[in-house]
């Protein structure tokens, strides 16, 4: 049995490799520059709040970084960021930007969450987000990446949500009749205007050759299960209050009950349900 899931693991692995070599994500536009990345990041409040909230001397990886744009965002300031991902034109996208602009603070690597080859309890904080959802065995990857957490350390997990999923699920129904001739349906497409940038997110939410969606309770249970205190989870729980400039990501939160986690899971149908349904579990090492 362990050889057939490890078979299918590795297939799954390798069209998701074939896929990002294709699409790497996310795109650089011919502009950007460490500034540019930086105000870019700096105008959403959940890069904004980890850039002050993540001490400046700390050491972090960033697990399925694509492209790079958020640890080279992270290392700007000082931090030792060490960003990982198993697809090499998109890492050759982040190198490219480093070199050009002579940054010191990241280092890319390409490896695999199934063999990281990387120490034991060595960072501060483990940033995976939009990653685990496309392997063949989130939560093995996961614990892999568990191990890398130091004690008192940090851990970010972001992961497609099974409710906020469903809106992207019907828009991908009609676009799988329609090609993308309607795809102005999609908030994020009829937001950008670089045609590149609209084909790689297209490419990315409703083409990609595998997928999975989780519940805030699944990935609860995944951090009890390795001895990891769940801090909170972005965006909040509690319908109408967004987080906030004035929040702490790193300071517990209650979780409120089972029945409360799902009202709040199904009314991300209407928030970040439009933008691909993304949320951010956050876990701390004792």
């Amino acid at each position: 049995m362990d050889d057939v899931l490890s078979a299918r693991r590795d297939e799954i692995g390798q069209r998701i490799r074939a896929f990002y070599e294709c699409y790497p994500f996310p795109t650089y536009e011919s502009m950007d520059s460490p500034t540019t990345l930086a105000q870019k990041a700096q105008a959403g409040v959940f890069a904004s709040l980890l850039d002050r909230q993540i001490p400046y001397n700390a050491r972090i990886l960033c697990a399925g970084c694509g492209t790079g744009q958020l640890p080279i965002f992270l290392s700007l300031t000082g931090r030792r960021v060490v960003a990982i991902d198993f697809s090499l034109r998109s890492l050759s996208e982040g190198a490219k930007f480093v070199q050009r602009f002579g940054l010191k603070n990241v280092n890319f690597v390409q490896t695999d969450l199934f063999a990281l080859g990387l120490k034991i309890q060595s960072f501060d904080y483990v940033i995976c987000t939009g990653v685990l959802h496309h392997t063949g065995d989130p939560y093995r990857a996961f614990q892999n990446l568990c191990q890398l957490v130091r004690p008192g350390g940090h851990i970010l997990i972001g992961l497609y949500n099974r409710y906020a999923r469903i809106p992207l699920a019907a828009r991908s129904w009609i676009f799988r009749l329609t090609g993308r001739r309607l795809d102005r349906l999609d908030y994020v497409i009829r937001h950008t205007q670089d045609e590149a940038k609209k084909l790689v997110w297209f490419m990315d939410q409703y083409a990609n050759p595998h997928e999975t969606s989780h519940r805030v309770d699944e990935v609860m249970r995944w951090f009890a299960a390795n001895g990891l205190e769940c801090v909170g989870v972005v965006p909040r729980l509690t319908p109408g209050a967004p987080l906030r400039e004035a929040d702490e990501l790193f300071e517990p939160v209650p979780m409120g009950t089972a029945f409360s986690r799902l009202v709040g899971q199904l009314a991300w149908m209407f928030t970040i349900g439009r933008e691909g349904g993304l949320f951010v579990m956050i876990g701390r090492q004792p």
